[in-house]
């Protein structure tokens, strides 16, 4: 069965989306831990990080980065922090927060609410810097 990202890949599940390329997407978490809280994954659907290829691992990585520096530029933050969890989807992903202290990357605060036009303002801040 597919998981919730695939369908996001796919169009079946709408999605607030960063960047994109043939090989990885980004898009904005819908429980975010802070403002362009963003979720980098293969298009190919596999469970674990660790067993993407070299390839696709390293891949996933520097398209990570190029989101987190957009993220840098349109959030205020000291950095941005990389989690990697892999239980709660069973699709390969990174988690990219903008934080200022280490607690800020905590998943068991509480998460933030935001409207549809605050995700589309937050996304499209993220996107132009891109």
């Amino acid at each position: 069965m597919a998981s919730i990202f695939t369908k996001i890949v796919t169009g079946e599940i709408p999605c607030y989306k960063i960047a994109e390329d043939d090989k990885y997407l980004a898009f904005l978490d819908i429980n975010p831990l802070h403002e362009g809280h963003t979720l980098v994954i293969p298009k190919r659907e596999e469970d674990y990080l660790f067993d993407l290829n070299d390839e696709e691992l390293a891949g996933l990585m520097l398209f990570a980065k190029k989101v987190a520096k957009a993220i840098e530029r349109a959030v205020p933050c000291e950095r941005i922090g990389v989690a990697v969890v892999g239980l709660e989807v069973p699709h390969a992903h990174v988690h990219l927060i903008p934080i200022d202290g280490i607690y800020d990357i905590d998943f068991s605060r509480p998460k933030i609410k935001f409207s549809n036009e605050e995700f589309n303002q937050t996304a499209e801040r993220i996107r132009s810097g891109i």
